[in-house]
């Protein structure tokens, strides 16, 4: 890329930050803490991909997302998943209307008709029917019928679901982790931020978050977004810490083929180098940095490794592993080299 491209793109890096961060305020009118969660949201957003969040019931994931999307000019639906949900509640179905000619069929649209969709405690529902999302995730298009219909771009899916463990739940499938840009772990909040909680909650306190961004503007934002530089150096090191986490493989070091059964995908390192210029473009900058990588791992990659009988027994977690990974993998061995 030309200098005087990296320049335009440093120019509207100052218009992104400015309405990423008004966002951000936002959405903390009624989140206290979570500031990573948060971000990490507002990434998958610019990035043009969907966020999984996690975590026991009560942390705030539903709230999040919601005063998202009051933030945005978009569409929102939400889905609240349970074991007796078809995938005809989500995508809609095809009905028989009484009209002046006579009978005819007519399309119902579902919920999945929007442009951000909170799929609410998303493990709580069946395989069968968390199948339904993944054609909308990957083509933004639904197919009913025999047809097949486009969604509105922008389209969002941002999901919560409970740890697996728990009772009830049916854990998401591996092709469906897959198509989650990020997955975010929602923690306890500690002491300060409960108390401010309380605060906000319980004293008639009732904060309204304000519209700041438009759908054509995150289109545009998305675009530059795809503009931020990436050097060789930086775009191979994506590539093997993706690589490093595969089994076997000449770059897996020995905690990855002692704990691991599968490694990530290649949207592992797409969601790799599309955060990493988020995080760029929020630091003024128009190329990727390694650093800006190391950022996104955890939330980029912890879904899309498996472990295998041995780390589930140990307890070992998969961002353990990833973090071993960083730790051992050098950061410039030079493209095509190791």
């Amino acid at each position: 890329m030309a200098g005087t491209d990296i320049a335009q793109v440093e120019a509207a890096a100052n218009a992104f930050r400015e309405h990423y961060l008004n966002t951000k305020a936002e959405i903390k009118k009624t989140i206290v803490g979570h500031d990573e969660i948060v971000d990490g949201v507002l990434t998958c957003l610019f990035a043009g991909g969907h966020a999984l969040l996690e975590g026991v019931p009560g942390l705030g994931k539903t709230l999040l997302i919601r005063s998202l999307s009051e933030a945005l000019h978009l569409k929102f639906q939400r889905i609240q998943f349970t074991p007796d949900l078809m995938p005809a509640d989500v995508t809609g179905t095809t009905i028989v209307v009484e009209t002046e000619a006579g009978r005819e069929f007519q399309f119902r649209q579902g919920p999945i008709f929007a442009q951000i969709v909170l799929a609410d405690e998303i493990n709580r529902a069946t395989p069968k029917t968390q199948s339904a999302l993944l054609e909308a995730m990957q083509e933004k298009s639904v197919t009913v019928g025999g047809n097949s219909y486009q969604l509105d771009p922008p389209f969002f899916v941002m999901a919560t679901q409970n740890p697996i463990e728990q009772e009830g739940t049916y854990p998401l499938p591996e092709a469906q982790l897959d198509r989650f840009f990020f997955k975010l772990l929602v923690e306890y909040s500690n002491r300060e931020e409960l108390t401010e909680i309380l605060n906000r909650t319980t004293m008639g306190n009732d904060p309204q978050v304000n519209r700041v961004l438009d759908g054509e503007t995150i289109l545009e934002y998305q675009q530059l977004v795809r503009k931020v530089i990436v050097a060789p150096h930086v775009q191979d090191y994506a590539v093997r810490l993706v690589l490093a986490t595969h089994p076997g493989g000449d770059l897996a070091p020995p905690r990855v083929n002692q704990f691991l059964r599968f490694g990530a995908s290649p949207r592992a390192a797409q969601a790799l180098v599309l955060g990493g210029k988020v995080k760029a473009l929020l630091d003024s900058r128009g190329n990727v940095s390694i650093d800006d990588i190391r950022s996104v791992m955890l939330p980029a990659m912890r879904h899309r490794c498996l472990l295998n009988f041995e780390g589930e027994a140990e307890g070992i977690t998969t961002d353990e592993i990833l973090t071993n990974i960083v730790e051992t993998l050098p950061a410039d061995v030079g493209v095509g080299a190791a």
